[in-house]
């Protein structure tokens, strides 16, 4: 993505959240940790992910 682009939809997604109403806020984040989190990125944190793009970057 291109900086312009990226300027421009983090412009979007900050006014579609500053339009939203509290409660439509508040339900949005319930379900956000009603959500159960990876147990991968739980447990271990950065590792799985630094593990798997030196493997990544390594076959390529």
């Amino acid at each position: 993505m291109k900086g312009n682009e990226y300027i421009k939809f983090m412009t979007q997604e900050f006014t579609s959240f500053i339009d939203s109403t509290p409660e439509e806020r508040k339900t949005r984040r319930s379900q956000r940790k009603s959500e159960p989190a990876v147990y991968s990125s739980k447990w271990l944190g950065m590792l799985p992910f630094a593990l798997k793009s030196t493997l990544k970057k390594d076959s390529s």
